[in-house]
């Protein structure tokens, strides 16, 4: 299995630190706002990734953070009236409706900065005594040229960051490019550190939690591209310092999100919340379309895509339904621990979803096909149920009733008596049922 790793920017073999273990972790939001639709790219991304490292027989831990102490959250109390830790859990609260509402898997770990204090504080502290961080009158920064290796994940150098960083320069610096691991503050919420009254720095807190609920090092770290530079390069620059390593074996970067070819922003009004995006369509149309893009690669939301991908799901939907119907009749059974060595080849290459999809459409012809012609279907419906369980697609695989069964034979005998009029009244019950 290879993923590519952006810290090397090329595909490299999967070998996780603990056999037959997997920890993740990727970067969440900060709650100040609903999030918009790049925020659930990654939301998506990594929880394909979960659940196909889950189908590769891997025992995966993976966490995502709630930033819930930030100055953004201090103005949109302001704006809304309500305290800081009132916005936070709204917005938390918002976003795991929205998670839910994309079939995403619940995060075994969901931590937050306000629960870390202590260990952030203990964190700095540390940082400090090494001499890699330092306060000036209440703020503690980051000494980053004391780090040889950074710019090693978006691939500057420590000159050219500096030739473009002498622009509004904090005279409290040391180095235009040392950045803020606690920050004094006068206004909103405050807490107290050894530093005095503030709040912590953005960068610090997901080394922290990793640190915390992992360890010094975890196997995959994950987040929007626009992260990588200074977030993540932040992040690796702490470990080093501390721990001497790149905080994570491999990073994963997916790209961003692009309407009409243009990429979304609030200034140019294509912005679009999460939870408007899914209204007039379901969970697995998004999904169908975002994983018909290479999740390293830009995601450009077109109607056209939408559209396609609407009846790629009407495709799908249709064929499992015929075959439920055909297996509660029959008293068949799926097998949902089947492995296919073509799914394997296909997402071992960096989980290459258009491909898989490619094939999975290959499947539901090939299903369609042997159930009109009253053929072995079985193994087509067992690979196509675990595909669309890596991909996180709902679709119903129960079996039917008993009086759902002898009202669908019933509506069979009415055809083939020609007795029309009573089977279209019974086709119409089946239809409501959600079974034909």
């Amino acid at each position: 299995m290879k993923i590519y790793n952006s810290l090397k920017n090329e595909l490299e073999e999967f070998k996780p630190i603990e056999d037959g273990k997997v920890t993740m972790y990727v970067c969440g939001p900060t709650v100040y706002n609903y999030v918009h639709i790049g925020n659930m790219r990654p939301v998506i991304t990594f929880d394909m990734v979960y659940k196909y490292l889950k189908y590769k027989g891997y025992e995966v831990k993976y966490a995502s953070n709630f930033t819930d102490i930030n100055p953004k959250i201090i103005s949109a109390a302001k704006e809304l009236g309500i305290t800081e830790r009132e916005v936070a859990d709204k917005f938390i609260k918002a976003y795991l409706e929205d998670v839910a509402s994309y079939n995403c898997t619940d995060i075994d770990y969901k931590p937050t900065v306000i629960e870390n204090l202590d260990n952030i504080f203990a964190f700095i502290t540390k940082l400090i005594e090494k001499d890699y961080a330092y306060e000036v009158d209440g703020d503690v920064y980051f000494r980053v040229n004391k780090v040889k290796d950074y710019g090693i994940l978006s691939n500057n150098t420590l000159d050219e960051l500096e030739s473009g960083a002498r622009v509004d320069v904090d005279p409290k610096k040391e180095d235009p490019l040392d950045f803020a691991l606690w920050r004094k503050t006068t206004e909103g919420e405050q807490f107290k550190s050894p530093w005095g009254m503030g709040i912590p720095g953005w960068h610090t807190e997901c080394v922290v939690m990793i640190n915390s609920l992992f360890g010094e090092k975890i196997d995959i770290h994950g987040g929007g591209v626009d992260l990588k530079f200074p977030h993540h390069e932040n992040e690796i620059a702490q470990s080093m310092a501390l721990n001497n390593n790149f905080l994570a074996n491999y990073w994963m970067h997916n790209g961003h999100i692009n309407v009409e070819g243009t990429k979304m922003s609030k200034s140019l009004g294509n912005f679009i919340l999460a939870k408007d995006f899914i209204k007039d369509k379901d969970a697995n149309t998004v999904k169908l379309a975002m994983f018909k893009t290479h999740y390293r690669l830009p995601f450009n939301i077109t109607e056209e895509l939408i559209d396609e991908a609407k009846s790629l799901n009407e495709k799908i939907e249709n064929a499992i339904k015929q075959a439920m119907i055909d297996i509660s009749v029959n008293n068949l059974e799926i097998d949902k621990n089947f492995k296919d060595n073509k799914i394997d080849e296909i997402m071992d290459e960096d989980f290459n979803t258009p491909n898989l999809i490619s094939y999975l459409l290959e499947l539901v012809k090939e299903l369609n096909t042997n159930l009109r012609q009253k053929k072995d279907y079985i193994d087509f419906i067992n690979k196509i149920y675990t595909i669309t369980k890596i991909l996180g697609l709902k679709y119903n695989y129960d079996k039917l009733d008993e009086d759902s069964i002898n009202l669908y034979k019933e509506w069979l005998l009415k055809r083939s008596n020609k007795d029309f009029e009573s089977a279209d009244r019974i086709r119409q019950e089946l239809i409501s049922k959600g079974i034909l």
